[in-house]
Formats: structure tokens, C-alpha cells, sequence
């Protein structure tokens, strides 16, 4: 077995008799304390069998790499052996892997983009914990009470709690358990009291195993009196890690008027919410202060002493939003690695009396044993016999069970696809909790259409997924062309098979909405900001949009076959990525053509769409309701 060693003080590198090793945010593996037989180390995926431990010598190495402190030095050797060891699985099981075994040289290039490191690492851990408990019930040790809790709801849609605070305590812990998604929300109802008033709320994630305290990913602090930079109340927000510390505050009225962004088109904060010069300051004071407890140098602040708000956060696309008894008061942008789905823990505390907390809209999976024409939403099985014309691989978190599901029930279910001449697969990384992994093999188990990723899904990570897209599509099954979309998208398959069969190329082609002529966001403020050293020139090539595009089979060999060989370069942005990607192989002599498809609509739906960007479970099945009775691409909310 594993033996763990702590040594939390070491940070130096240390020779084991066969890997080199450092502390990595967790206990250490030590290799010369890992019995390895030979069979174990055998990759079961493969047909020749390679030793996971054979992998790491790879020449070549991306254009760009992020640099890692210390103690992200890993072992290349005892991740291999977590995430690629031989396991006691069914041949149906080993089908969700087949993506998995194929990225083995990810390992090799974890450095090539921001926080690759961190997620390989931690999807040893939790594969790991999977893996137990997968084997567990096997062997049958699960007990009556682990039955009994397989059979409750893992993943409730909602939460809620009344008389939240409890007698002599100012703090209170809502449990999360399968984080958040979008369009979850999380309404407050209480009342500022005490002293002060101030209060806070922390949306946290899991703490890796021996730090102190977990990650923040939103933290919210209402300031009644003020702090240390205005006399006026203020609302902070920011997050937190044990690496990083505290981040940049986003301050609600911000300390200066430009300084006020937009996530998801809304402000970051309200005008409304913001100094007027004009009114007169209060003669009263605190400390030092010399403006009122009150709100006397602000035109309108949402929360006062003493009075009931009703407050809500609710996630979107691009952040957090609060809006208080109705009104939008801020916003704030997603963190690099502090995303929604990584929440598992509401906390509120400081001078608040607490009425209740309702957690809504969370992820649930969907309960098979009640799931009508259950065979119709599985997928079909491959086979050599039948030949795949265009496979789909979609981009899903794992919590997003509700999303998969809407697409099952909806253009999955066009002829074409039903037929096994479109393969669709998700695409799904590793989650950090064990509940939302168990619910996802679950599922994997059940619908056969789900490839895992030897990864942590980071949204700087989606380049990955590009490349298994194109993996799957070329070395698991021979698709003529292959295509990349997301969860949240429609997509008119049998449009887009003809379409491709209109353009009658199969060489050399990208196929989807062209950007012809953009440029790298130099702002820093930008989700999609590119530094001089990630791309050094004015412009990037043709590349398309990504909530849908196609390339030809070429293409995806091509990009799998240099990945291996290390001459494929890591971009994070992966829609500019795969413009790159071509852009280089046009430079070396292949035939481009770039087809440009208009009816790609990135930013909701138009009446004769191809793809619809953004649509929400409901959405999806109005537009594929409304397909079916008028046979036209018409969007949701027109007659």
C-alpha cells in the first residue's frame, strides 16, 4: 500500500530510489515505499501495454512556460502511477477512459498552461478517492449506512434554513455539496445588528489536505462605518488562497469612478451606489471618523442598521452577482481557479441577525430508475463496422449534470446521431469533491457518452479539451471531421451534415463562424487577457468562434500527432488555439480553407441559427420543441 509521509517543512527536492519528489500543497509519495508489481503497472487501455513509467522522456517542449514555485515541483513518477496504474474496471468502464489513456503525455506538459501543475495533481487525488470508493462497492463493503445515503439525493436542487442563527453564535455554515453552476443562487434574509453591523459572507471551496483553511472564491464584506480608506459604508469583495493570499479588492462605490468594469453586462457597482459630494456630513462621529454611521456621504448604500434586506447571489457566465430587495448592486468576475463549481460551503458572519438561507438552482443529477425512455438517451455504441461521418465533443464541468441532460433529451436525439453516423461525446474533467465525482461515474455508467480527463477542469485549462477532442476523433474512432462545442450551446446537427457535405471538402478545413482580424487583449482586466510573451504579434490567425466549430480529419490527426511529438504550442484561449494550430500547419505546406459560417450566433439565438450560444436547460427544450412542430430554426419567445 501507499504510505503518505507529512513533511510540510521540507520543500527541498528529495531522491526516492525511483522518483524525485517535494511536497505539493499535501502529503508527499514516497516510490521506494510503493510495492509495484508489474501487472499493476501495465496500462490496460493500450495494446501494446506500456509502463505508465516509461512516459516521461518526451523531446520537445511548448513555446510558453508558466513558471511553478517550489513546492509545485511533482513527480512526474507518482502521478503517472495514480491517474494511469492498470484498475479493476469493466470493459464498459474502460470506455470512459479510452480519451484518458491517449493524454498520458499531458504529464509531460503540465507547465504549458496556467495551474496545469495544480490540476493533474489534484486529479490524482481525487481519481484516487474514486477509484476506492468504486472498488469498495465491488467487493461489497459498503454497508447499510452508505447504502441508505446512495439512495438519498447526493446532489439537492435546493437547500434551505430557517432561524439560521443559532443562541451565542455570530457565524453560521451552509454545506454545499456539489458546488454551484450557473444560474444557482443563494438568498440571505437578515438583519445588520449589533455594534457595528458589519458582516461577511465566504463562498469557500475544499481545503487540500493539511492547509489550515480553504480557498475563498468569493469573499463580501459589508463595511456600515466604513474602513481604513473612506469614512463611507463600502462594500468589498475579493478572494483568497493559501499561495496567493488576498487578491485585488473590488470596492463598491469603487475608490475611483473609472474603475468600474462590467461581468455579464451588469456593473460591478451600481451607479446609484456611489459618493455625492454634495451632501453634508453628519457632526456625529466614530473614532476619528468624521462622517455619520449612517449613509450621510453616499447617494443610496442597499444594507442599513436595523433594517430587514433581502440578499441574493447568483452565478452567471462571467461572475458572481448581488442584487439586495431587488435591486443589481454588484458584480464580480471569476478568479484564475476559483470557480462556481468549487464552492462547497456558504459562511456568514459578523453583527447579523440571520433569518434564513436558501440555496437554490444547484446541480442534481438526474435519478435513472425514474427516467422516461431511459434507452433512447444512451449512447450508441461505436463499432468498427460503422463508419463515424462527424464526431461532436462537447465542453462540460462535471456538476453540469442538468445541461448534459437537456442535450440527451434534445439535438442528441436528431436521426443522425441516434443512427451512430454523429458521435457525441462529453468531455469532462476531475472534480475536487468525491460526491460530484461518485454522481459523474454514475452517470458516465448510465449514458455510455461521457470520455473523463486526467485533469482538474480549470477554465485556463479548456486547450486540453480541444486536443482530446481531437484525440478521440482521430484515434478512437476515424471521423472524417470532428467539431467542438459547448454545453450551453443548440446545434442543428442535421444543418451542419449538410452543410459540410455542401462544402464537399475534407481536407484542410475549418469550418465555423472565421475571425479573421482580432487582436490579444492587452488589458489586464480582460477574462481573455494575452500577455506579450504568450503571443508577441499584433494579430492573431483565422481562427473560429467556440461555440461550434468544425475541422477536417487531417486537421485533428495533425494537432494529436504533434502534441506527441512536442511541437504543439499551448495557448490557453482554446478557440484562437486551434487558429494557431492550423495557421502553423498552412506554413508548412497544407491547403487551408476557411468556410465562414454566418448562422453561428455566439451570443444567444436569431431565427435560422446553425448554433445558439448561451441556452439554458429550459431553453434547449423550446428550441427543440419548436423544431419538431414548425421544422424551423425559430427562437424561444417568438410567435
Amino acid at each position: 500500500m501507499i504510505q503518505l509521509c507529512d513533511r510540510r517543512n521540507e520543500e527541498m527536492v528529495r531522491w526516492c530510489s525511483c522518483c524525485i519528489f517535494v511536497y505539493v500543497a499535501g502529503p508527499e509519495i514516497c516510490c521506494h515505499e510503493i510495492p509495484v508489481e508489474e501487472s499493476y503497472l501495465m496500462n490496460p487501455f493500450s495494446s501494446n501495454a506500456t509502463n505508465p513509467l516509461e512516459w516521461v522522456h518526451i523531446t520537445g517542449s511548448p513555446t510558453v512556460q508558466y513558471p511553478v514555485n517550489a513546492s509545485q515541483v511533482i513527480s512526474v513518477d507518482a502521478i503517472a502511477f495514480s491517474l494511469f496504474a492498470q484498475r479493476n474496471l469493466s470493459e464498459g468502464e474502460q470506455q470512459f477512459l479510452f480519451t484518458w489513456n491517449l493524454l498520458k503525455n499531458l504529464i509531460n506538459h503540465s507547465h504549458a498552461l496556467p495551474n496545469g501543475v495544480e490540476a493533474i495533481k489534484e486529479a490524482g487525488s481525487a481519481w484516487n478517492s474514486l477509484m476506492a470508493l468504486v472498488q469498495e462497492k465491488k467487493l461489497g463493503y459498503a454497508n447499510d449506512n452508505s447504502s441508505k445515503k446512495a439512495k438519498e439525493k447526493q446532489c439537492p436542487h435546493f437547500l434551505n434554513k430557517m432561524n439560521a442563527t443559532e443562541p451565542d453564535k455570530s457565524d453560521y455554515k451552509l454545506r454545499v455539496p456539489c458546488g454551484l453552476t450557473q444560474g444557482s443562487s443563494i438568498t440571505i434574509i437578515g438583519i445588520p445588528n449589533g455594534l457595528l453591523g458589519d458582516f461577511r459572507i465566504d463562498l469557500t471551496g475544499e481545503a487540500l489536505p493539511g492547509e489550515p483553511d480553504p480557498p475563498i472564491i468569493l469573499h463580501y464584506n459589508v463595511r456600515l462605518h466604513g474602513d481604513k480608506m473612506t469614512e463611507d459604508p463600502v462594500i468589498v469583495q475579493n478572494t483568497w488562497t493559501i499561495a496567493h493570499d488576498w487578491g485585488e479588492e473590488d470596492r463598491c462605490p469603487p475608490s475611483t469612478p473609472d474603475n468600474n468594469r462590467k461581468v455579464d453586462e451588469l456593473d460591478q457597482c451600481i451607479k446609484l451606489v456611489s459618493k455625492d459630494d454634495n451632501r453634508t456630513v453628519s457632526p456625529h462621529s466614530h473614532g476619528s471618523r468624521k462622517s455619520s454611521v449612517g449613509l450621510q456621504g453616499v447617494k443610496y448604500f442597499p444594507f442599513k442598521h436595523g433594517s430587514l434586506f433581502v440578499a441574493t447571489l447568483r452565478v452567471g457566465s462571467e461572475g458572481i452577482q448581488m442584487t439586495v430587495d431587488g435591486k443589481h448592486i454588484t458584480s464580480f468576475a471569476y478568479r484564475e481557479t476559483l470557480e462556481p463549481w468549487l464552492v462547497s460551503e456558504v459562511r456568514i458572519s459578523g453583527d447579523l441577525k440571520l433569518i434564513s438561507v436558501l440555496a437554490s438552482g444547484l446541480p442534481t443529477s438526474e435519478d435513472s430508475d425514474l427516467t422516461v425512455n431511459l434507452e433512447a438517451l444512451k449512447a450508441i455504441p461505436l463499432s468498427h463496422q460503422m463508419p463515424v461521418d462527424l464526431f461532436i465533443g462537447v465542453f462540460s464541468t462535471a456538476n453540469n449534470f442538468k445541461r448534459r441532460m437537456a442535450l440527451r433529451r434534445t439535438w442528441m436525439q436528431y436521426p443522425e446521431v441516434r443512427s451512430g453516423t454523429v458521435a457525441v461525446r462529453f468531455l469532462v474533467g476531475m472534480h475536487k469533491n468525491q460526491i460530484v465525482n461518485e454522481e459523474l461515474w454514475n452517470e458516465a455508467r448510465t449514458y455510455g457518452d461521457i470520455q473523463l480527463m486526467p485533469f482538474v477542469d480549470y477554465y485556463s485549462l479548456i486547450t486540453w479539451k480541444t486536443l482530446a477532442i481531437c484525440t478521440f476523433g482521430t484515434e478512437v474512432v476515424s471521423a472524417k471531421f470532428v467539431m467542438k462545442t459547448d454545453d450551453d450551446a443548440f446545434l442543428r446537427v442535421g444543418e451542419v451534415v449538410a452543410s459540410l457535405s455542401r462544402i464537399s471538402m475534407t481536407r484542410g478545413l475549418l469550418y465555423g463562424l472565421i475571425n479573421s482580424d482580432s487582436q490579444p487583449h492587452r488589458s489586464t482586466d480582460s477574462k481573455w487577457f494575452i500577455s506579450p510573451e504568450e503571443w508577441s504579434e499584433e494579430k492573431y490567425p483565422p481562427w473560429a468562434h467556440g461555440p461550434g466549430y468544425v475541422v477536417s480529419y487531417d486537421i485533428a490527426k495533425a494537432v494529436y500527432n504533434r502534441f506527441n511529438e512536442g511541437r504543439l504550442k499551448m495557448f490557453k484561449l482554446e478557440d484562437v488555439a486551434m487558429g494557431i494550430w492550423i495557421d502553423d500547419m498552412k506554413k508548412e505546406g497544407l491547403e487551408v480553407r476557411y468556410e465562414k459560417e454566418e448562422r453561428i450566433f455566439t451570443e444567444g439565438c436569431k431565427d435560422g441559427y446553425v448554433i445558439a450560444h448561451y441556452q439554458g436547460p429550459r431553453e434547449m427544450m423550446c428550441l427543440w420543441q419548436k423544431l419538431q412542430e414548425t421544422k424551423r430554426a425559430r427562437c424561444c419567445g417568438d410567435p
